[in-house]
């Protein structure tokens, strides 16, 4: 795949990972990390690092799931290439704090290694059909 071609996937999955997320972000979250991890919060998010984040993420989705399941014309494995790698990246980041943060919750790691595989799955298979659709 020409690099252009991966270029253009990136910047046209950016939206739709966007679009995902911030329902997730805007609805349920805030109140939920509020509750359990209200007195580990910043009182400010550090947006550079959050930026961060995303972007490799969004990368990560585009090389990782969207790219091969093009290559193989298949929207399945976009699905299931997505959702292990939000189950992996999310994974890292709960299951780590799990084993090292004191008091961090349980209900926190569960739910968000549901969301960070649910949200990376419905990503992919999205750019995966938006790919497909411009040829």
């Amino acid at each position: 795949m020409a690099l252009s071609r991966g270029v253009l996937l990136y910047l046209l999955t950016l939206p739709v990972f966007f679009a995902v997320d911030l329902v997730w972000l805007g609805v349920a979250a805030p109140r939920l990390y509020r509750r359990h991890l209200g007195h580990l919060m910043a009182d400010q998010v550090n947006w550079a690092a959050a930026v961060a984040f995303y972007l490799l993420f969004i990368a990560g989705i585009v090389v990782l799931a969207v790219i091969p399941a093009i290559e193989k014309g298949s929207m399945g494995k976009a699905v299931v290439q997505g959702a292990l790698l939000g189950l992996v990246a999310y994974g890292t980041y709960d299951l780590t704090n799990l084993a090292t943060l004191r008091d961090w919750p349980l209900l926190i790691t569960v739910v968000d290694l549901i969301w960070g595989t649910i949200l990376a799955a419905v990503v992919s298979a999205a750019s995966y059909l938006i790919a497909v659709k411009l040829g």
